[in-house]
C-alpha cells in the first residue's frame, strides 16, 4: 500500500473524529491547549488502536464486526448528541469542561473509530505493515482532531448555545446516517 493510499485512508477515517472535535470545541468557553490535546490523544489513539485490533482479529470475526458496528456507532453518537443538545442550555462552565473527561471522551473515541476496526481486518488481507499504518493513521487523526477543537471553538464563541445544539444534532444525524448506510437505505 502506497503512502498516498494510506494518507487517503487516514484522512477518511479521521473525518468522524474531526467532526466530533469541532463539536467538542463548541462546548468550551475558554479554549486551552489541553482541550485540543485531549481530543487528539483520544481520537488519534483509538484510530490507531482499532485497526491494530482489527488486524489481529483478522477475518475470523469480520462478519460479526460488520453486523454490529453501525448499531454501536448509532447508539453511542445518538446518546452523546442528545446529551450535548440537553447541555446546550446549561451555562455551568464546570459541566462544559468535564465534557473532556474520561467518561465523555471514551465513548466518543470508540464510536468514531469502529470503522477503523474493519479497515484493520482489510489490512491483514493486504499484508500491510501494520505498525507503520496505525502510527500514520493515529498521527493524522491527532492533528485533524486538535485542529477541529480550535475550529469549533472559534465558531462556538460567536454562537455558543445554538452552536452546541447544532453540534449535538450533527452527532445524532451522523449516527443515523451510519445506521441507514449499513441497512442499505442510503447509498
Amino acid at each position: 500500500m502506497s503512502l498516498t493510499e494510506l494518507f487517503i485512508i487516514a484522512v477518511g477515517l479521521s473525518m468522524d473524529a474531526f467532526a466530533v472535535s469541532v463539536c467538542k470545541g463548541l462546548s468550551v468557553q475558554r479554549l486551552k491547549l489541553g482541550h485540543a490535546l485531549t481530543c487528539g490523544v483520544y481520537f488519534g489513539g483509538f484510530q490507531g488502536l482499532m485497526p491494530a485490533l482489527g488486524y489481529l482479529l483478522g477475518s475470523q470475526f469480520q462478519n460479526v464486526i460488520v453486523k454490529v458496528d453501525h448499531w454501536i456507532a448509532f447508539i453511542l453518537l445518538g446518546i452523546i448528541g442528545i446529551n450535548m443538545i440537553r447541555e446546550s442550555r446549561d451555562t455551568d462552565a464546570e459541566s462544559l469542561d468535564s465534557s473532556f473527561g474520561f467518561k465523555a471522551m471514551l465513548p466518543l473515541a470508540v464510536a468514531t473509530s469502529i470503522d477503523a476496526l474493519a479497515v484493520g481486518v482489510t489490512f491483514a488481507f493486504l499484508n500491510v505493515n501494520i505498525l507503520w499504518a496505525v502510527t500514520f493513521i493515529g498521527v493524522i487523526t491527532f492533528i485533524l482532531s486538535s485542529i477541529g477543537v480550535k475550529v469549533g471553538h472559534v465558531f462556538g464563541l460567536r454562537y455558543k448555545g445554538k452552536a452546541e445544539f447544532a453540534g449535538g444534532l450533527i452527532l445524532v444525524l451522523m449516527g443515523c446516517k451510519i445506521l441507514l448506510e449499513h441497512l442499505g437505505i442510503l447509498g
